[in-house]
């Protein structure tokens, strides 16, 4: 069964940015991407990768705690109560500097780190 259900892929595909949230022992940290990256090394129902230009905080929570939550949000997408919709991914993430996945990111986007991926466990519309 899909863990992204068909409102969450139409708002990935039409977001312009998304929010990355991990925690840390100094509390939430948040960072972004712009979804056109996500897209481009492709977003599955199980996985999602993002290059990785900096992301030093993500990756030191990552360690500590590998839950992530992304959030993207498209004024392009109806809901039931009008115009704009969002999706919040909910998983494991880790960041990647050598190996199949970070080359594979590093070949797409030359000067990043690597690749951060994230193992989808839910899904759900916000907004």
């Amino acid at each position: 069964m899909s863990k992204i259900n068909s409102a969450c892929k139409e708002v990935i595909e039409k977001s312009e940015w998304l929010a990355i949230a991990t925690a840390g022992p100094d509390g939430p940290h948040l960072a972004a991407c712009w979804s056109q990256s996500a897209r481009t090394l492709g977003c599955d129902d199980d996985t999602i990768r993002l290059p990785a230009w900096s992301y030093f905080r993500t990756e030191e929570n990552l360690r500590q705690n590998p839950r992530i939550e992304l959030l993207f949000a498209s004024r392009q997408v109806a809901r039931p109560q009008g115009q704009g919709q969002g999706c919040r991914i909910v998983g494991k993430g880790r960041l990647e500097t050598s190996g199949p996945e970070a080359e594979a990111v590093k070949a797409r986007f030359p000067g990043t780190r690597g690749a951060l991926v994230v193992t989808i466990e839910s899904a759900e519309t916000q907004l």
